[in-house]
């Protein structure tokens, strides 16, 4: 029997690629699936939704922010490498920071409070959307379970993050009056470190995956994450902008 179609449309690998295809192939799917490109982004980037919209966005985001550092800390336990892990430590650190009032975390909770969320109802993540929660530990299993190499390639949607972090940073200044250096800082440090993480884990990739088994793996990993933040946005959308069926227990914005 010959080889069969894949879910998303394409040939299974049967020979391995170079590196330089490998890599081509990954900034290929960042251009067709990573979340620049939905509905939410380009309405929240664009000026095109009000406080309420904003605020769910900031509160469902900070429950995948939140689960960053635990699925660092669930692919550290796979690293046997003493260099990798002191590595990969530093993107705990970058999330959690080395003490109270620093990191990435609480650099969102400053957002939080800057649209007019309470930080310790955000914290607590009460308020996320269930399919939020279901994407968010979907990822955090994935990580866990998968091969090391899968774990790691699954991170790469930072290839395509600055990117994203630039048009959020103007877009955001020029439409809403929260925006200032303050509440924006979690996007401004990230275009300082995603670049780091990313050249370390491409790096990584490149250099491990030569079978064809493991190209896919990664391949497939990589889709598989595009397709997690894909999901938060549907379930925000669906909830929040259109039809605007709010679940049971989930954030419900004031009226304005």
């Amino acid at each position: 029997m010959g080889d069969c179609l894949r879910r998303d449309g394409n040939m299974p690998l049967t020979k391995a690629l170079t590196s330089e295809e490998l890599e081509r192939r990954l900034h290929t799917i960042g251009a067709e699936r990573y979340h620049d490109k939905h509905p939410f982004h380009q309405k929240l980037h664009g000026g095109a939704l009000n406080q309420g919209q904003v605020q769910a966005w900031v509160l469902n985001r900070f429950c995948y922010q939140n689960a960053i550092p635990r699925k660092d800390a669930a692919l550290m336990s796979q690293i046997t490498d003493v260099d990798l892990r002191r590595e990969w430590r530093g993107r705990i650190e970058d999330h959690d920071g080395n003490r109270s009032g620093e990191g990435g975390l609480e650099r969102w909770l400053v957002l939080a409070e800057g649209v007019g969320l309470d930080r310790n109802y955000v914290s607590s993540t009460d308020g996320a959307l269930p399919a939020t929660k279901f994407a968010v530990e979907a990822y955090v299993r994935f990580v866990r379970e998968r091969p090391l190499l899968e774990a790691i390639a699954s991170s790469l949607t930072e290839l395509f993050a600055p990117n994203i972090h630039r048009q959020r940073i103007a877009g955001l200044l020029e439409h809403y009056a929260f925006a200032n250096d303050d509440t924006l800082s979690y996007f401004r440090k990230r275009l300082e470190e995603a670049p780091k993480d990313v050249e370390f884990g491409l790096d990584y990739v490149l250099r491990h995956a030569r079978e064809p088994s493991q190209q896919q793996g990664v391949i497939d990993a990589l889709v598989f994450k595009t397709g997690v933040l894909w999901a938060q946005l549907d379930a925000l959308y669906h909830a929040y902008v259109e039809p605007g069926h709010i679940p049971p227990g989930a954030f419900v914005p004031d009226k304005e």
